[in-house]
């Protein structure tokens, strides 16, 4: 590529990042040893936390800002750089923030000027290395700290997107700071007009990349423009990097998933990955979470996700999305979210990718023992159950023995509360006929026992539990909405790079229709 077309295809990005709320910042306040922007890192803390800043300027006097990022890079060193830009660091016993991330509600106007106040920064050629005058196309960063990086390629000079592969593996040093797995940048795109990939780690040959299109045709790769442009590849900044789709990101979507295996001489060892929402991962739980904002509880939804395509990190993305949605409101849409499979692993998945996002104990339960597990669940409104649907059926009685045993009487029932339920693999036995009505019958609550004790009374009929099974059975619920994952079926050959859950085959989490219990994924 010549140097005039690879700053073309840089000035198109920086031109709409800095429009739409991104701010360049000059590479040569870059500190190349500790890999961030001190001047920048620093201003922010003073802007947005006077009193810490005070405080600490009092014990330290004009070493101050020296103090605060010598415990900032400790502190990402040892912690990494995703958490600390979620929870803060400690500086001489005082937590200080690199970051503010948006609240689930806007009551608070405090917690909003101050997620105003990041600053996205955008900085290009920006040479990162201690040791030579290497640089990357694109770094971005906020407040200060670099969270991803862009090499870019255009495929009319003979380079490709591979090329940019290729830059990763072999010429950009994981040892270097900048580049240090999840000290400090969590993503790298490599990109050209037609493609997008992106690894989380560089590990030099041994790097690994994964595709970052929309899907085109059934397949692989991307649609045309839709502006009718000569790239097809817009939707990364005007859309994936936009301010807010970036902050989501960090805050509640990236995540370090821990998982331990055997080595070689079958010792167990901790693996570290970092997680990057895939376009159909990012796509899918966001027209999802924006339907339920808009439309409330009562709709069901149906995706179609394959297999090998994340689908468990999807779900558990989504079911920690809509436990802390509220409406237009502020008002909380559902009081508790009911994830139900039959597989074990992807359970112990889900939690730890939902603690990640929480660090708070009681969020999310694991219904792994006896049903009376799951009854208690329940009536405490736990936010976030994983269970089997199995066990549903046996709930009533356990409600009944748990009120007995605190000296009360009761009907067996819950309280009516409004519910998620996420269904995984809805095409298997799990979405059999007679589970799922147990399933309503639980969820439905008071409200569903007193509308089929009111029409046994209109209808001059005894048979309660006949009525109430069978609204249980036919009816949509008002208080139960569902999102159901299924795999897409096959029209063809299977495209390359897991990319069939990349398009859906119907317009994505539409408003449900009146008509019909579902919409499509």
């Amino acid at each position: 590529m010549t140097q005039a077309n690879e700053e073309a295809f840089e000035t198109v990005i920086e031109a709409h990042l800095l429009a739409s709320g991104y701010v360049s910042v000059d590479r040569s306040g870059f500190d190349r040893e500790r890999a961030i922007f001190p001047d920048v890192v620093l201003d922010f803390i003073r802007a947005t936390q006077p009193k810490e800043w005070a405080r600490l300027e009092a014990l330290h006097g004009q070493n101050t800002g020296e103090q605060i990022l010598t415990d900032l890079c400790k502190w990402m060193d040892a912690n990494g750089a995703l958490a600390t830009l979620r929870h803060g660091f400690k500086c001489y016993g005082r937590t200080l923030h690199v970051a503010f991330f948006k609240a689930a509600h806007e009551l608070n106007p405090e917690l909003e000027a101050r997620y105003a106040a990041n600053r996205l920064g955008l900085t290009r050629q920006l040479h990162f290395s201690p040791r030579s005058e290497q640089s990357v196309d694109v770094s971005l960063s906020l407040n200060g700290i670099p969270f991803a990086t862009l090499e870019l390629k255009n495929p009319l000079t003979g380079q490709t997107v591979e090329e940019a592969r290729r830059q990763y593996k072999h010429d950009r040093d994981p040892r270097e700071p900048i580049f240090e797995f999840k000290r400090r940048t969590l993503v790298h795109f490599a990109v050209d007009t037609e493609a997008v990939l992106m690894a989380t780690r560089l590990a030099g040959a041994a790097t690994h990349f994964l595709p970052f299109n929309k899907g085109w045709d059934g397949g692989a790769g991307n649609p045309p423009d839709p502006a009718g442009r000569t790239y097809r590849t817009a939707y990364l900044w005007e859309e994936v990097l936009q301010r807010d789709s970036v902050l989501d990101l960090l805050a509640r979507f990236i995540h370090l998933q821990t998982e331990e295996i055997r080595d070689d001489q079958g010792r167990k060892v901790k693996k570290e990955t970092m997680i990057f929402p895939r376009y159909h991962q990012l796509q899918a739980v966001r027209m999802l979470v924006d339907a339920a904002r808009r439309d409330g509880v009562g709709h069901n939804y149906l995706v179609e996700h394959s297999a090998g395509s994340g689908k468990s990190n999807t779900i558990g993305w989504l079911a920690h999305r809509l436990a802390s949605l509220h409406d237009a409101a502020s008002q909380r849409v559902f009081d508790s979210v009911i994830v139900v499979t039959d597989r074990v692993v992807l359970d112990q998945q889900l939690q730890d990718t939902i603690y990640q996002f929480e660090h708070k104990r009681g969020v999310v339960q694991q219904i792994d023992e006896r049903s009376r597990q799951l009854a208690e669940a329940l009536e405490n409104a736990v936010p976030i159950i994983i269970t089997t649907l199995q066990k549903f059926p046996f709930v009533s009685g356990q409600l009944l023995k748990l009120a007995e045993k605190r000296g009360e009487t009761s009907t067996g029932t819950l309280p009516t509360r409004r519910c998620a339920v996420i269904i995984d693999e809805a095409h298997s036995s799990i979405g059999g006929e007679h589970l799922p009505t147990d399933l309503k019958e639980v969820l439905g609550g008071e409200g569903l026992r007193q509308e089929a004790e009111r029409r046994a009374e209109d209808e001059g009929r005894d048979d309660i539990e006949a009525l109430y099974r069978g609204l249980a059975r036919r009816g949509r619920q008002a208080n139960l909405s569902f999102f159901a994952f299924t795999p897409r079926p096959s029209t063809g050959p299977s495209p390359s790079s897991a990319a069939t859950a990349s398009r859906p085959t119907a317009t994505p989490c539409a408003r449900p229709s009146r008509s019909s219990s579902s919409s499509t994924c």
